[in-house]
């Protein structure tokens, strides 16, 4: 039981560490749509293994920051940026986005990014940085994030 508590506990750290540099931003298009392409899938893979997305679980908050930060680049992007950000999230997210629903997921994105995420970014920061979090989901701007999420994870099916 030790031994499996410290497995978890590296695991853990190991997410942590590769998740602190992703939520610090990136700069070009196609790297910040890979990495929300990303965090989009295991999102799906998450909903569509328990029904629901946990926000008590360190991996869910860390993605739905991933996605969040994401969101935040399409906000007055210019055309160039966000035809390179759709590919990357094609690509970054093993094909669950395609060309099919793309356009929809992007329009998803860019309403996520006029919604207030500051609870669910304050959570995904301290999660990656390794510390405590708490997230209310009867919070309204966690709720209607949540929702908006969840509809654009829909459109992967």
């Amino acid at each position: 039981m030790k031994l499996f508590k410290c497995l978890a506990v590296a695991s853990a750290a190991i997410i942590l560490l590769s998740s602190c540099s992703i939520l610090k931003g990136a700069t070009d298009a196609a790297t910040s749509g890979t990495s929300t392409g990303s965090a989009l899938s295991t999102l799906y893979k998450i909903l569509q293994a328990t029904g629901n997305l946990d926000l008590s679980d360190l991996t869910t908050i860390i993605n739905i920051g991933k996605v969040l930060l994401g969101a935040n680049t399409l906000s007055n992007a210019t055309q160039s940026f966000t035809d390179q950000f759709a590919d990357g999230l094609i690509s970054g997210s093993s094909s669950l986005i395609n060309s099919a629903n793309v356009g929809g997921i992007m329009n998803g994105l860019k309403a996520l990014s006029s919604l207030d995420t500051s609870v669910l970014t304050q959570a995904a920061t301290a999660a990656a940085n390794g510390n405590a979090f708490q997230v209310n989901p009867s919070n309204a701007g966690v709720s209607s994030t949540v929702s908006s999420l969840t509809s654009i994870l829909q459109l992967m099916n």
